[in-house]
């Protein structure tokens, strides 16, 4: 039995240095990862079809300025390196859009939240929103249109809790197992700020339950069909999320849902599942896409199961990208 034992663990050992190996050849090539999504959410009561897009790179980032660094000096204490998303959704709401976009930083040693920021742009006005994780506190700076909302706050930071955000990176085991087949782990839980956006919550601590299937499933999705792991989340604010991730390195995102929770009533007019979005893999490459940028270049869209917008000048259609651009940095 002790040798059996013994066994085992040197299996998961040796599976889980493997898994940090992948991390460091996969995230260190220069490239980003771009998934493209099939992408809806519920605003104002009904359903509105947009567009999804999650970037996913690796970055120099300043423990002290809580910015992307320029000239990292070698060997730098204040340099680490970074995971970020770049979470961007964009959907019409009758005659008007929104184009909203979501940036989390995490050590990419430990996937640990280092800053969260949330823009929203429509016809009625911006916000944006930066939180900061200190060492034991949050950092939540809000700018609004409307009066009363713009606000600078400090929430305690609950050890062991995590952001609705961070389920994007952490479900995604790109370093090791975060949550073994078959088990369950109650978390301190922060909602995301595009939801907290859409219903206008109050930033504060809820709890969620996080399962693992015990099994491996078979998923069909816009971009081909993939073996999958299922996970749920179940938030006491009355959600329920479910996440079909990848089974194979990189473990992408294939699929999620919210979706509210059976019994859950309408607060406040709000429908209960307003602020509730899915998406489905369209598409997905590694792309040094800041490079991407001159006429021409929307081609790469099709790879991510996406179309370029249009539009007209002079009564002749261009696509968006014909038309006044100019390089931007990543």
């Amino acid at each position: 039995m002790l040798r059996r034992r013994a066994t085992l663990a040197l299996v998961a050992a040796v599976a889980l240095g493997s898994i940090g190996a992948a991390f460091e050849s996969h995230w260190q090539d220069g490239k980003a990862e771009l998934d493209g999504y099939r992408y809806t959410v519920t605003r104002y009561g009904h359903a509105r079809s947009g567009t999804a897009v999650m970037v996913y790179v690796t970055e120099p980032f300043s423990e002290s300025k809580r910015v992307k660094v320029d000239h990292p000096a070698s060997g730098s204490p204040d340099v680490v390196e970074a995971l970020k998303l770049n979470f961007i959704r964009d959907f019409q709401t009758g005659i008007y859009d929104y184009n909203t976009m979501v940036s989390l930083f995490t050590r990419s040693r430990d996937f640990s939240p280092l800053k969260i920021s949330f823009a929203s742009s429509e016809w009625c006005g911006n916000v944006y929103e930066e939180m900061l994780f200190e060492r034991y506190h949050v950092a939540d700076r809000y700018q609004s249109y409307f009066e009363g909302e713009s606000d600078a706050r400090r929430l305690t930071l609950v050890k062991s809790g995590i952001t609705e955000e961070e389920l994007f990176i952490l479900l995604r085991d790109l370093r090791s197992e975060w949550l073994p087949a078959g088990q369950k782990r109650k978390v301190a839980f922060l909602p995301a700020a595009f939801y907290r956006r859409l219903t206008h919550r109050p930033l504060v601590w809820t709890e969620a339950t996080v399962e693992r299937g015990r099994g491996v499933e078979a998923v069909t999705v816009p971009a081909g069909r993939f073996e999958v792991v299922r996970y749920v989340v179940r938030v006491a604010d009355g959600r329920e999320g479910t996440f079909w991730v990848e089974r194979a390195y990189p473990h992408r995102i294939v699929r999620w849902t919210w979706l509210p929770a059976a019994g859950v009533t309408p607060r406040g007019g709000w429908s209960p599942a307003e602020g509730l979005d899915q998406g489905e893999l369209a598409g997905s490459q590694r792309l040094p896409y800041w490079q991407l940028h001159d006429p021409g270049d929307e081609k790469y869209l099709a790879q991510l199961g996406l179309t370029a917008p249009t539009t007209v000048v002079g009564g002749t259609t261009h696509l968006r990208g014909d038309v006044g651009t100019t390089p931007k940095k990543r």
